[in-house]
């Protein structure tokens, strides 16, 4: 048995799993292990929001968090949000808004988004963008974003009114 490595339980997107993971695995490569490409590594620093997971329903990038820093924790990604096959109100307002071009960043910005409608289910732009600052778009499609959260965070209000 390889001292650098162990075996860690989590829940991923609900579901009870266990992997063998190296220290110095990061969270980003784990999730590949397990078929999931949604959190995509681009900066490696932390810096762009790319590769943003929830861990306990915190918002971590998972470029950083280190995998043996889930064993125990319940990890959710951007691929649990439509696994019923109908998109989350958050992914579909996205869409509608195109906020997004080339697409790279949009898991990142989603589950960003999902954190912010849970904690503020009614920002204002300025609060908006500022919590997603630490997310990047680099083909610049910030307005869309902004209007696509104010849409998400609406159509989640009247259906909680419901």
């Amino acid at each position: 048995m390889d001292d650098t490595s162990r075996l860690i339980r989590f829940t991923l997107n609900g579901r009870p799993v266990s992997a063998r993971v190296e220290s110095h695995l990061d969270l980003v490569d784990l999730l590949r292990s397990f078929d999931l490409f949604g959190a995509r590594e681009s900066c490696g620093q932390g810096l762009c929001g790319c590769c943003t997971v929830l861990v306990d329903g915190v918002a971590v990038s998972g470029c950083l968090t280190l995998a043996q820093l889930v064993d125990g924790k319940s990890v959710t990604t951007v691929e649990s949000l439509d696994e019923s096959g109908t998109l989350s109100v958050v992914q579909q307002a996205f869409i509608e808004a195109g906020a997004f071009q080339c697409g790279f960043c949009t898991p990142g910005f989603v589950m960003m988004t999902h954190q912010l409608l849970d904690q503020n289910p009614n920002p204002s732009d300025d609060e908006i963008k500022d919590y997603l600052a630490g997310n990047l778009c680099r083909c610049a499609a910030y307005p869309e974003i902004v209007r696509a959260v104010k849409s998400a965070a609406a159509r989640m209000t009247t259906a909680a009114a419901a």
